[in-house]
């Protein structure tokens, strides 16, 4: 049978040494969301029912204006409004269930509930990062689907991110260039561009590089996180992204639980929550035939389950940097 609970053997057990590292903690940058990226990764907390939280919103109409023909009376087709809809998906998480033997705690001389204390101080930050993992995910999976947004240098003489990568992306947004806010990578991906900047000898970076550690990003910040979704099969992404590109809404209230286990040779106390969030991704749409209720973290990252919900790249999400390591 299988262990239920952590026993007092899976503990270092010391006197009167000191007892450190009780607890390890997640290692990632989390701190990424609303005003550090800008506004370009949105964390909300917003009730939404059911499976989806759909939006509905009028299509741009196409052809509006054209030329008129002042020689011509011939009937002419009448245009109309038409209404599409934005989809964003829910997702249900679970946390734990964790159980442990009240003696084990009490065999390190600690009382039980800071059990509860160091699972929620965890949990905490697990959940954060799980959200930025998933949305980021998305992120890629639907920009990855136009490919008018896709600015490709894996086979560029330099395929490693440069200055020159960042300029030409912010080209396919056009004359809409300023509503990308901020640029979304991981951490290779910076210290690539750093290293960039001080080999070319970039005036005013190159210092900058070296005596600050900070690299210039055509005034847009650098938001730096090494989620998996920016590191696919040795090929690294970087998303410029736009405003509330990406958005990540609590949609269900997180609920834990606690419970004292009997009728076991100890007592043991079990630990359980769960809690939901809705995706959403500007410019596309959940595929709901395709994609289904709480998808998977691997259908969350199939790019045919984002369909595009507007007719201009400029009404998108942002624009994606393929790259290699340098």
């Amino acid at each position: 049978m299988a262990q239920l609970a952590g026993l007092p053997s899976d503990f270092k057990i010391y006197n009167k040494e000191f007892f450190g590292g009780m607890n390890e903690v997640l290692i990632q940058n989390t701190d990424v969301f609303n005003a550090a990226s800008r506004g370009g990764l949105a964390l909300v907390s917003q009730k939404a029912l059911g499976h989806f939280e759909k939006e509905s919103y009028m299509k741009k109409i196409t052809g509006l204006v054209t030329h008129q023909d002042i020689t011509s009376i011939a009937a002419v087709a009448a245009l109309k409004f038409e209404q599409g809809e934005k989809v964003r998906v829910k997702v249900h998480r679970k946390i734990g269930p964790v159980a442990e033997t009240l003696n084990a705690w009490k065999m390190i001389d600690e009382d039980p509930r800071v059990f509860s204390f160091l699972l929620g101080q965890q949990s905490g930050k697990d959940v954060v990062a799980d959200m930025l993992d998933t949305g980021v995910s998305a992120l890629v999976a639907a920009l990855s689907g136009t490919a008018t947004l896709v600015n490709d240098i894996t086979g560029a003489a330099t395929p490693s991110l440069s200055h020159i990568a960042l300029l030409d992306s912010l080209a396919l947004f056009g004359d809409a260039a300023n509503e990308i806010v901020c640029w979304l990578m991981h951490s290779r991906s910076w210290f690539d561009l750093a290293a960039q900047a001080i080999d070319d000898q970039i005036p005013g970076i190159s210092n900058t590089v070296i005596t600050s550690y900070t690299v210039p990003g055509f005034s847009r910040p650098f938001v730096v996180t090494d989620a998996p979704a920016l590191l696919v099969d040795g090929a690294y992404y970087v998303i410029g992204l736009t405003a509330r590109g990406l958005q990540l809404l609590m949609s269900q209230e997180q609920q834990i639980e606690s419970q004292m286990i009997t009728g076991l040779e100890q007592l043991v106390v079990q630990i359980q929550g769960e809690y939901a969030f809705n995706i959403g991704v500007k410019g596309y749409t959940w595929d709901v035939s395709s994609g289904g209720e709480n998808p998977t973290n691997g259908e969350i990252a199939t790019t045919a389950n984002w369909d595009e919900a507007e007719s201009q790249d400029k009404a998108r999400a942002g624009v994606l940097i393929k790259s290699t390591a340098a």
